[in-house]
């Protein structure tokens, strides 16, 4: 069975199927672990419109793996995206359980990692140029869009909605931006990927960087310096229609592609996490926090390296 002992052995795979050292999972499996007995009475506490509980907390089914047995789950299903049929066979259960242990305990996971809302709030507050410089080295952040294919919708209007002509799929659509070390500092919640262009998603969920700080863009954000003037932006130069970009354009969208490289290694490392690369065949409802799982997961490897 894929268990924390047998798997903590072999770093290797440990990593390949988790995607952090054994180090990093043992520092923020301490963290969870804190807040685990807290995490499971809120849990387990009846909610104002339900009824008042009538068992005592603690009663009823338990989870047959220990809890750090069920993050390693969390994490190799993240990581891998296999079947639920597959995950029973890992780590003997049944597939109504692990679907039940995975549920259960996102959130905790969610709470213990550095998501980029979490970076955002505190960036929004920074005052001082040390403390804008902390967070974005070099005064610079880069901004890109990303998309990831769903299934096929059944109803006609949502099949018109996310399908997308670029990638002859459905799909949906993030937008990310990062600082020079790939620090996912903003995210946003998904958006229809088919008919959005990413300027659109970036016009209506876009974020409020220092002003001292430069953002680049590339061109799928043409109009940004226009329409954002209090905003330093930076974008390489549009070849235009019949006329070639001279030896010196040429080399500064060279010079500009090169920093902007930072952000596309950023979403490269989400997509190493399968769940946010293959076919999205969880429901639509559970993205945002998945993605925020990710992308937390992500910063906590870049944080703890540094």
């Amino acid at each position: 069975m894929l268990f924390y002992d047998r798997l903590s052995r072999k770093p290797r795979l440990f990593h390949s199927f988790t995607g952090l050292s054994v180090k990093q999972f043992d520092n923020i499996f301490k963290e969870i672990q804190s807040k685990y007995p807290k995490y499971e009475v809120k849990r387990l506490s009846p909610s104002r419109k339900e009824r008042r509980r009538e068992r005592t907390v603690g009663a009823g089914r338990h989870f047959k793996l220990l809890v750090k047995d069920r993050v390693i789950m969390v994490l190799v299903y993240y990581r891998l995206y296999i079947t639920y049929t597959l995950m029973e066979f890992l780590f003997g259960l049944d597939q109504s359980n692990v679907c039940r242990d995975i549920q259960k305990i996102e959130r905790l996971i969610r709470s213990c990692l550095p998501i980029p809302q979490k970076l955002y709030k505190v960036t929004r507050r920074l005052k001082t140029k040390e403390e804008v410089e902390q967070y974005f080295p070099g005064f610079m952040a880069f901004t890109d869009c990303t998309e990831q294919p769903i299934p096929r919708p059944k109803n006609r209007k949502r099949k018109s909605k996310f399908y997308s002509g670029k990638k002859k799929k459905h799909t949906v659509k993030n937008l990310y931006t990062a600082n020079q070390k790939g620090l996912l500092i903003y995210k946003t919640k998904h958006r229809q990927g088919g008919r959005k262009h990413d300027y659109n998603v970036y016009k209506k969920n876009h974020p409020e960087l220092p002003k001292d700080v430069m953002a680049m863009y590339d061109l799928g954000f043409l109009g940004v310096e226009k329409d954002y003037p209090e905003q330093k932006s930076l974008l390489p130069i549009k070849k235009e229609k019949d006329h070639e970009l001279t030896e010196a354009q040429k080399e500064y969208n060279k010079i500009h592609s090169a920093k902007r490289i930072v952000i596309e290694h950023a979403i490269c490392r989400i997509k190493k996490y399968r769940i946010m690369n293959d076919i999205f065949r969880n429901r639509l409802r559970k993205y945002n926090m998945m993605s925020d799982i990710v992308s937390g997961l992500v910063n906590y490897m870049i944080m703890s390296d540094s």
